[in-house]
């Protein structure tokens, strides 16, 4: 088997397996639990884990869903994970770009080419153009826009929401449901747009940005009339159950570059 997911939380995992043959690695203490795994592995144990991959033969790896950042438990080390660790702390230390970077650096160095969800389901990504509905925020989508692009060089969001030309929210290290739990708090009713990009210079294949049905639901709940994506650097967790939350809740969609 050629292929592994080091699967998170979500739907992105299953949705890569539908893609093809492929191995699930789980990691103990992250969300979406070890269910369901044909390898559980801990980070403390990197060394067993790439002996691991290359006794089944595995090439080929994508890192999809949620995880959150943990502590090392010193205690399990492995001698591999050892040696990594100085670097390893000091990049959690930094913005979630820099910190993966560093892990994707290490499976590289170990042989195994990293794969994005893209490359593996090219169907998911939004195309340029109107997704659903038709009437766009064109001035609020704008004003987010300019603020996430001053603010990703920093590591700083992936997504923003404006209404009336006001910035009602920026996602920070609490995620977009989070920020949008607080729009729906602060400002409900405001109509106005969510708009999610990737950060220059983001490394895709590990974090790309990505909204499903459950994101259409939680903009309708805010009080938001509509989601603009960039074309072609975000993922739809499921293209036709995104469209179908659209409709039900009377939500715009569209991307641009």
């Amino acid at each position: 088997m050629g292929r592994a997911i080091i699967a998170g939380a979500g739907t992105l995992p299953g949705l890569l397996a539908e893609a093809g043959p492929s191995l699930m690695v789980r990691l103990e203490g992250q969300p979406g639990g070890t269910d369901g795994a044909d390898v559980v592995a801990r980070l403390e144990r990197l060394g067993g884990l790439f002996a691991d991959l290359r006794v089944r033969g595995v090439t080929e790896l994508c890192m999809a869903g949620a995880m959150r950042r943990t502590g090392f438990d010193r205690a399990v080390l492995d001698a591999e994970t050892a040696t990594l660790l100085p670097d390893l702390e000091a990049a959690m230390g930094q913005g979630d770009d820099a910190l993966l970077r560093r892990i994707v650096a290490i499976f590289e160095a170990e042989g195994f080419a990293i794969r994005g969800a893209h490359d593996w389901r090219p169907d998911l990504v939004a195309p340029a153009g109107v997704l659903h509905g038709a009437a766009r925020p064109e001035g609020d989508a704008a004003r987010a826009r300019a603020v996430l692009s001053a603010l990703g060089p920093h590591d700083v969001g992936q997504a923003a929401v404006a209404a009336r030309g006001q910035m009602l929210g920026i996602e920070t290290l609490q995620g977009t449901d989070a920020m949008l739990d607080f729009v729906a708090a602060t400002a409900p009713g405001s109509g106005g747009v969510l708009v999610k990009r990737a950060k220059p210079g983001q490394d895709l294949r590990v974090d790309m940005p990505a909204i499903g049905p459950e994101t259409v639901a939680r903009v309708a709940a805010a009080g938001l009339s509509g989601i603009e994506l960039q074309a072609g650097h975000v993922l739809l967790l499921d293209p036709a159950a995104v469209r179908a939350a659209c409709a039900a809740h009377h939500v715009t969609l569209w991307a641009v570059p």
